[in-house]
């Protein structure tokens, strides 16, 4: 049995959060219905041909679709013209037995479809309605477009990282679109499907990235509110402000992190490169604080990265060497933990993906469907809906099905 065994979400999402929101409820064992348009590119998303999904489509696929992309892992795939009047009909139809409905779509657009919140729970009241934006369904930003990098900005996130001159970098889109939108998403979904077992009612659920970014923010905000202090990059405590926590360069290019922020750790740092003079101006600012930054990374430097990973880590030090992701694929602790997985394939045969970060004792998460191509489990789920064949060849000659 797996948790969310029996739970049923159609899946309206397209780019990073909400495929990976849907992606956790679905390694947890929901049955995931992945609604996708289909059939020639024109206009925009033609232009949108990138090319990674140029490559997998040279090789049989798209990138949505490609074995390797564990976004849409255990789902199933529908390909439905939800323009179509026969297209929504089959949509509604699906909604009926439904539990969560996700979408990421600009605010107003479902209305547009018919198949927004108050439409679908008109039909079945019970649904859960998820709706992942970049700025809610209200507010002056509304109908602001945007991605990570302009949440992250917004919300503040992006001004606390970047190098001691002040210059800023680009993170990843790990804070906005993953856990801003699809981690919080997946939460608000679990709660929702908790608080209709006591009510019996379906609701739905705003979730905005700006918004979970800006949670993500709690504890350096609450600092700001007490004490005023508007930290820059590398300015703050735990973003580069001290030498205690930081990144530093060693002989051979590589980079090792140092996160000794209690005191102890810091005295056990001082102690095992052989500066114990260093561990009293821990907390120091200024001049004292700028020569334990440079004795750090002349020190740092006359050691390999491994060198000083295995000299730090076998003595009680907050220390870590930066990884590549070749090198992440293949960590002792990513395998042990089962975060590097093999999948079977019929296109790729043996597939590495990551593996699930939830560790469930009773109701573990399990990878049982591989990423499917577009429209697989078409017919399949239509007739699980109570659709004839007939029906189905109806639908596909009036263009609202594959």
């Amino acid at each position: 049995m797996q948790a969310l065994e029996g739970v049923r979400i159609l899946d309206l999402t397209r780019l990073a959060p909400g495929p990976y929101c849907v992606m956790l409820l679905a390694d947890l064992g929901a049955d995931v219905v992945r609604v996708e348009e289909f059939g020639p590119r024109t206009g925009r998303r033609a232009q949108f041909a990138t090319a990674d999904e140029v490559y997998c489509e040279e090789h049989g696929f798209t990138s949505h679709h490609s074995p390797y992309n564990a976004l849409n892992r255990n789902k199933r795939s529908i390909a439905l013209n939800l323009k179509t009047d026969e297209g929504r009909r089959a949509f509604h139809r699906l909604a009926e037995t439904a539990d969560v409905v996700v979408e990421e779509f600009r605010p107003g657009v479902t209305e547009r479809l018919g198949i927004d919140y108050r439409t679908l729970s008109g039909i079945n009241p019970r649904l859960i309605y998820c709706a992942i934006t970049g700025f809610g369904q209200d507010g002056p930003y509304r109908d602001r477009v945007g991605h990570d990098i302009n949440y992250i900005a917004l919300a503040g996130a992006l001004s606390l990282i970047g190098s001691r001159d002040g210059s800023l970098a680009v993170p990843h889109n790990f804070l906005a679109d993953f856990a801003g939108g699809g981690m919080h998403g997946a939460m608000a979904v679990l709660a929702a499907l908790l608080a209709r077992e006591r009510t019996g009612r379906g609701q739905f659920v705003d979730v905005s990235m700006f918004d979970g970014v800006l949670s993500l923010m709690t504890a350096v905000m609450s600092y700001h509110f007490a004490t005023g202090d508007v930290p820059g990059p590398a300015e703050h405590a735990i973003n580069g402000g001290f030498p205690y926590y930081g990144v530093y360069e060693t002989k051979d290019g590589g980079h090792i992190t140092i996160g000794a922020i209690e005191p102890w750790f810091w005295a056990n740092l001082c102690r095992a490169v052989g500066r114990e003079d260093l561990a009293v101006a821990q907390w120091d600012t200024g001049e004292s604080r700028e020569d334990s930054f440079a004795a750090l990374r002349e020190l740092f430097k006359t050691r390999t990265r491994d060198e000083w990973d295995e000299l730090l880590n076998r003595v009680d030090i907050c220390a870590g060497k930066v990884q590549s992701l070749d090198e992440v694929a293949t960590d002792p602790q990513a395998q042990h933990r089962g975060m590097v997985v093999e999948m079977d394939d019929p296109r790729g045969g043996k597939v590495r993906q990551v593996g699930s970060p939830f560790k469930l004792s009773e109701t573990p998460p399990q990878m049982r469907r591989h990423t499917p191509a577009l429209g697989e489990h078409t017919e399949e789920v239509l007739l699980e809906a109570g659709f004839s064949r007939a029906d189905i060849q109806a639908f596909r000659d009036k263009g609202a099905c594959n």
